[in-house]
């Protein structure tokens, strides 16, 4: 459940990618595959291929692996030309959802995409309908318990836009894309840990969903992850049991 500050929902979203641990690493391949092919092949002057790089050495992928596909995009080996494609929709309730996607065919994920909306009562919309609601940045979230005070201190002097204090005592910490990497290896060379910390699209409004509302919801994003084309689902939806 990306893009929220609510820690049950963002320990909620941690425990759905520990489900798919098993598919993270299709994923993460489709990510350096992209990011290698438009930046190159260098992590150090590809900010966008480290954190994929990152991604892949926290999901214990073999270096001669990760090596292998970034020769595959940028065309020292044959490979698969993957591509990105965004969709945008409604869920339940009028809740936005991005849809975020890597494909060697778009007309079969659009149409996967727009069946599985259909089936679990939202729809899809058009490009630019729900993107206005959510905004780029860099999202570093510490559970509740940190200091508040440390945290503030070692954020703001790396660079971060704002920290925020949630009323369930987790503090969210927001950088511009661009800032996040020197701004969450700041607060870890301080000695804090966040619990998540990632480059995301978080809702600037919310919709508050309950009971049945809240259940067909996450069915909807359930089924949107599981399509194999899908990198990222984020919504603002907040969904209470």
């Amino acid at each position: 459940m990306a893009g929220h500050s609510k820690w049950a929902n963002i320990q909620h979203r941690k425990a759905r990618q520990d489900e798919k641990r098993q598919r993270i690493w299709t994923r993460v391949v489709r990510e350096i595959m992209v990011a290698a092919r438009q930046g190159g092949a260098d992590p150090a002057a590809n900010p966008r291929l480290r954190l994929a790089i990152e991604k892949a050495k926290a999901a214990n992928m073999p270096a001669d692996t990760i090596k292998r596909n970034i020769d595959k995009a940028t065309g020292n080996l044959e490979g698969v030309n993957y591509e990105e494609v965004r969709y945008e929709g409604y869920g339940i309730g009028g809740a936005a959802v991005i849809v975020d996607c890597m494909t060697d065919n778009r007309v079969r994920t659009v149409a996967e995409v727009r069946h599985v909306f259909s089936k679990h009562g939202g729809n899809l919309g058009t490009e630019g309908s729900v993107a206005f609601q959510f905004q780029h940045c860099g999202q570093i979230v510490f559970e509740p318990g940190a200091s508040e005070d440390k945290v503030m201190e070692v954020a703001l002097e790396a660079g971060a836009d704002d920290v925020l204090t949630q009323e369930d005592g987790s503090i969210e910490v927001l950088t511009a894309p661009a800032q996040f990497e020197a701004v969450r290896d700041a607060l870890q060379a301080a000695g804090l840990k966040p619990a998540m910390a990632e480059v995301t699209w978080r809702p600037t409004n919310t919709v508050q969903l309950s009971g049945e509302d809240a259940q067909r919801m996450q069915k909807l994003l359930d089924a949107l992850e599981d399509l194999d084309d899908v990198q990222d689902v984020f919504h603002n939806a907040e969904l209470d049991a």
